[in-house]
C-alpha cells in the first residue's frame, strides 16, 4: 500500500450527522461504492455505527482514509483503511479514456464523475471502485481484519461520494486539481499517436491525386486548374416583347443570377489553398436557401414573397439578409438559432470570455442558452454550432461589424 505518505492534496471532511434512511448513499457513485465494499463482507454493525454518527471527521488522502470511530460506550478508536493507488500506467489509461470523450471532460469540470468512465476503465483493466484486495483495514481495537470501526468508515465514504465524487480519484492517487490539469494538457495536445486507438493504415482514405497517379498510367495528365474570373457571370436576360403566360420573368432572372453567384462561390472555394483538406459544407436548408435568394432578389415584390414563404416579416427578413451578407449560413444560425451548447462548449466559452478583459474590467454576462448578454443589456454574443461568434444587439437587431470570427470559444 502507498497510503502512508503525507500529500498536499489531502482533504478533511467534517463529521456527518446521524442518518436514518434505508441506504447510506443517495447517488449513483455512493451506491456503487457500497456495492463494491459490501462484497468484502463488511458487517452490519459497521453500517449501524455509520448511521448513528459514530464516525468523526474523515481525512482522505492518496491511498488512505482516516477517522476516529466511537463505540456505543464512547470509546474512541483511531481507524484507517488503506486503498490501493493506481500505477502510472493505470492513470494513463484512465486519463486517456476521459480525454477521448468531450462529454466526460465536461462532467469532470462540473465536478461530476461520469458513470460511463468507470465502465470503460473497467473494460480496460482499471477498476475505479475498490475490489476485495484493494482495501487494507487498520484499527487500534486490535482486530486483524475489518472490524465495526473500519466497516463504519467505509460506509461513511459512500456519503462523502454523494457530495464529491472526486474523493474516489483522490483515494486512487490524484486530487481534483492534478486530474483536471492532466486532462487540459491532453486536450491541448490533441489525439495521441501510436496508441491502440490510432486508425489503421488506409482508414483516412487516399488523396485523389495519388489514386489517379496509380491507375492512370498511359493517360494524359490532368488539365490545369481554371482561373477564377473577377466575379459571377451575367446570365442572359429573359426579357421578351410579351411575357410568356404563366412565367414570372423577374423570378427567373433572380434564380439565374443566384445560380451564377453560387457557381462563382463554389469555384472560389475549390481553388482556395487547403480546399482538399476541408470537409464539404452541408447542403442549405429550405429556410437558409430562401434567405440566400432574398439577398440576391432586387424587386421588392420578390423579396416579400420569399419572406412570406419563410414566415418572416419585413424587419426579420432585413436582419436575416444582413446576417447572410456577413457570414452566410453560420451567421444566420448565430442570429436565429436559439440553441443550448453542451457543457464542454459552455466551459470553454466561459473561460474565453473571462480571459478577454483585465480582471478589474471583466463584465459578468448573463447567459440564456447560447446567448451571452452584457450587463448593460444592449450587447450580445451569439456562437453558432461550429463555435464561430457574432455580435448583435440584445433586442435582436443585427449589428455585426464584420464576418463572424473563426476562433472557437
Amino acid at each position: 500500500m502507498n497510503g502512508g505518505h503525507d500529500d498536499p492534496c489531502a482533504r478533511t471532511f467534517p463529521a456527518l450527522p446521524r442518518h436514518t434512511g434505508r441506504s447510506s448513499a443517495a447517488t449513483r457513485w455512493g451506491h456503487a461504492w457500497l456495492r463494491a465494499v459490501e462484497e468484502g463482507a463488511l458487517d452490519g454493525q459497521g453500517r449501524r455505527y455509520a448511521r448513528t454518527g459514530a464516525v468523526g471527521a474523515v481525512s482522505v488522502r492518496p491511498g488512505r482514509l482516516t477517522a476516529v470511530v466511537r463505540d456505543p460506550d464512547g470509546t474512541a478508536h483511531r481507524t484507517d483503511v488503506l486503498v490501493r493507488e493506481f500505477t502510472g500506467a493505470e492513470w494513463d489509461r484512465v486519463l486517456g479514456l476521459a480525454a477521448a470523450e468531450s462529454g466526460y471532460i465536461a462532467e469532470l469540470l462540473d465536478r461530476e464523475l461520469p458513470p460511463g468512465l468507470a465502465e470503460e476503465a473497467a473494460a480496460a483493466g482499471v477498476d475505479l471502485l475498490p475490489g476485495l484486495g484493494d482495501l487494507d483495514p487498520q484499527c487500534d481495537c486490535g482486530e486483524w481484519d475489518h472490524c465495526p470501526h473500519t466497516a463504519a468508515l467505509c460506509h461513511q465514504v459512500a456519503r462523502l461520494l454523494d457530495r464529491d465524487p472526486f474523493v474516489l480519484l483522490l483515494l486512487r492517487g490524484r486530487g481534483e486539481r492534478k486530474v483536471l490539469e492532466a486532462l487540459e494538457e491532453r486536450s491541448a495536445a490533441g489525439p495521441e499517436t501510436g496508441t491502440e486507438a490510432e486508425s489503421t493504415p488506409g482508414d483516412a482514405g487516399v488523396p485523389a491525386s495519388e489514386a489517379f497517379a496509380a491507375t492512370a498510367r498511359g493517360l494524359p495528365p490532368l488539365p490545369p486548374l481554371p482561373v477564377l474570373p473577377e466575379g459571377p457571370g451575367q446570365p442572359p436576360s429573359p426579357d421578351t416583347e410579351s411575357e410568356p403566360a404563366g412565367l414570372d420573368v423577374d423570378a427567373v432572372e433572380v434564380l439565374a443570377q443566384a445560380a451564377a453567384s453560387e457557381a462563382f462561390r463554389l469555384l472560389a472555394e475549390a481553388l482556395a489553398p487547403g480546399h482538399a483538406a476541408r470537409a464539404p459544407r452541408p447542403p442549405l436548408t429550405t429556410a437558409e436557401d430562401a434567405v440566400r435568394l432574398t439577398a440576391e432578389a432586387g424587386p421588392f415584390r420578390l423579396r416579400f414573397r420569399l419572406a412570406a414563404a419563410t414566415g418572416r416579416d419585413r424587419a426579420a427578413t432585413d436582419r436575416a439578409v444582413r446576417a447572410w451578407s456577413f457570414g452566410g449560413a453560420p451567421a444566420l444560425a448565430a442570429l436565429e438559432d436559439d440553441w443550448t451548447p453542451d457543457r464542454a462548449t459552455l466551459t470553454r466559452a466561459g473561460s474565453a470570455l473571462a480571459a478577454a478583459w483585465p480582471d478589474e474590467e471583466a463584465p459578468v454576462p448573463r447567459r440564456v442558452r447560447a446567448r451571452w448578454t452584457a450587463p448593460d443589456g444592449e450587447r450580445q454574443l451569439r456562437p453558432d454550432r461550429d463555435g464561430r461568434c457574432a455580435a448583435s444587439r440584445a433586442d435582436g437587431t443585427w449589428r455585426a461589424p464584420r464576418p463572424p470570427t473563426r476562433h472557437r470559444p
